[in-house]
């Protein structure tokens, strides 16, 4: 009998999760890991909020109950401050916009708590990500395929999976839609059948990253010049970490025509603004990337490649350069590629790998 922990966020789709490892004979417990400090969920419950709600435990705990297992909280809010909100917090700091959600799966679910699991002698995790992980007889790899509901498809958030983690890992999910999984959900009684889905970064719900980061961090961004391209200043700005590259409302400044943010120059404390054709380019260069499907890339690859998670992949050639950089030069020319960002490779429905975008 496989012996599975379940990540248990309290949403439908990490209940659907355990009731089908269960449903199909695994000895199952659920685990809801604690990301914050007393004093940040009380904070966030003063101010209306829901990050971290003592809510989101309890329906994990009343699903686990109903479908007879045990179910624990693991305390990991060290762990996530410093690997998800301090690095959030740096990269912005430093004129980049990170996913602080690939970093909470790169060091917290399916690190911390995947060797937590091994520790307590499981076989398995296993989240309610919607993908598809399996073995290829043929390369003796771990493969990390797009699931069932190309809609929910969550592989972008996943490139940074190891073999030794996908060896580890379940996705019970992977082919079943959402709407099939709520369907699941509601005949077995389970109380979140129909919760809402998450939608924002869960340590800033409101959405205000820069207010949450001079709240973290004690630093309060310094005023800059908005420059066109060619350098001629063009106003004052409020601070880097308030704008993000592609923005184009809230910029507190009126140029009488649409002006979009193209780069941010954090040695200058400049941003700079243009038209929307400055935002596209056909290359970028990759840092920190993990490949999956292949050991190494030693000749150029034919592949699809995208830099945001609701983004549809583009046909790219992805190289290596050395010293750790990679390549992708894309045939058609890309909206607003972003320093920080992620940039996730794609052989039709497999994950070839993914970075960071330099």
């Amino acid at each position: 009998m496989k012996k599975v922990m379940v990540g248990m966020s309290g949403g439908v789709d990490s209940s659907a999760a355990a009731m089908l490892l269960k449903e199909q004979g695994c000895d199952v417990t659920g685990v809801t890991l604690k990301m914050f400090s007393d004093e940040d969920i009380v904070q966030a419950q003063k101010e209306g909020k829901t990050c971290c709600a003592l809510s989101d435990v309890l329906d994990a705990r009343s699903v686990a109950h109903r479908l007879g297992f045990e179910h624990i909280v693991f305390n990991f809010k060290d762990c996530f401050r410093e690997n998800v909100m301090q690095n959030f917090t740096d990269s912005y700091l430093c004129g980049q916009t990170p996913n602080p959600c690939i970093d909470c799966n790169r060091y917290v679910k399916f690190d911390k708590m995947l060797r937590r699991a091994i520790e307590l002698e499981f076989d398995f995790i296993a989240t309610g990500h919607y993908a598809v992980n399996e073995f290829d007889e043929n390369s003796g790899r771990y493969l990390l395929k797009r699931p069932k509901d190309k809609s929910k498809d969550q592989t972008y958030v996943l490139y940074s999976l190891t073999q030794f983690q996908l060896a580890h890992t379940l996705f019970p999910l992977g082919n079943l839609t959402k709407p099939e999984v709520r369907e699941l959900a509601e005949k077995a009684g389970l109380v979140n059948a129909e919760k809402p889905d998450s939608q924002d970064i869960c340590f800033v719900p409101d959405g205000d990253y820069a207010s949450f980061i001079k709240k973290f961090s004690g630093i309060s961004p310094k005023e800059g010049d908005f420059t066109d391209i060619n350098g001629n200043i063009l106003g004052k700005h409020r601070g880097i970490i308030n704008y993000t590259v592609g923005q184009r409302k809230h910029l507190g400044i009126s140029l009488g025509k649409p002006a979009y943010v193209v780069k941010k120059d954090i040695q200058k404390n400049t941003v700079v603004l243009g038209d929307e054709k400055d935002l596209y380019t056909n290359v970028l260069n990759a840092r920190d990337v993990n490949l999956i499907s292949v050991p190494e890339i030693t000749a150029p690859m034919r592949i699809t490649a995208k830099t945001r998670y609701s983004q549809k992949d583009s046909p790219a050639v992805l190289s290596y350069k050395g010293e750790g950089i990679y390549t992708v030069e894309f045939d058609n020319p890309q909206r607003a590629v972003t320093s920080g960002q992620a940039v996730v490779f794609y052989d039709g429905d497999i994950v070839v790998g993914g970075g960071t975008i330099i």
